[in-house]
């Protein structure tokens, strides 16, 4: 039974070494019947080929606000209106802070601020990061503004620390999005 079928899911990508983890949800939400599309950061990309979660999502990646030289654009406020939910996984303590503070420099950050619907956001960074209280504080007010706050998970983390900081696994994102849509 395919539990999302016809739902519009929008998945912004941050710079985080999480970002392989992405291909997984998009394979998650796709066998669930969704409509994926995805954003990256031009720091997301050096993380994960856009080639990749193009070819499991069906639809091109965008990362930049024109699509060519010919003046073509990628209408953030379309995208935002398009989404039933918005999940922004990895969400680096960057993103979250620009996020947070209505900076808006890149195709994900205009699309968030532009979003209508549910925002979920999914942290990822290294244990110090995560628990500087800046970033704790950029959280916070990321929650008072409506957003749904997916908790980092305790383990090994890329620095070869333990800790706090992994984004949670794509089953538990899923999840979240399953419950957003009364589905678990």
């Amino acid at each position: 039974m395919k539990t999302l079928k016809d739902k519009r899911v929008l998945i912004g990508v941050s710079g985080s070494i999480a970002a392989y983890k992405i291909a997984f949800l998009v394979r998650l939400l796709i066998k669930q019947g969704a409509q994926v599309k995805v954003l990256m950061t031009a720091t997301a990309k050096a993380f994960i080929p856009p080639v990749t979660l193009a070819t499991l999502s069906k639809e091109p990646v965008i990362s930049d606000f024109y699509k060519n030289e010919s003046g073509e654009w990628n209408n953030h406020v379309e995208l935002g209106l398009w989404a039933d939910v918005f999940v922004v996984a990895p969400a680096s303590a960057n993103t979250i802070a620009k996020m947070a503070n209505g900076i808006c420099d890149n195709i994900l950050l205009a699309t968030y601020l532009s979003a209508r619907c549910k925002v979920m956001f999914a942290p990822a960074m290294d244990l110090d990061m995560y628990q500087h209280p800046a970033v704790q504080n950029n959280i916070s007010k990321l929650q008072t503004y409506g957003n749904h706050f997916i908790e980092a998970e305790t383990g090994e983390l890329a620095s070869g620390l333990e800790g706090k900081g992994r984004m949670a696994e794509p089953e538990t994102i899923l999840q979240h999005i399953l419950h957003h849509f009364g589905q678990n």
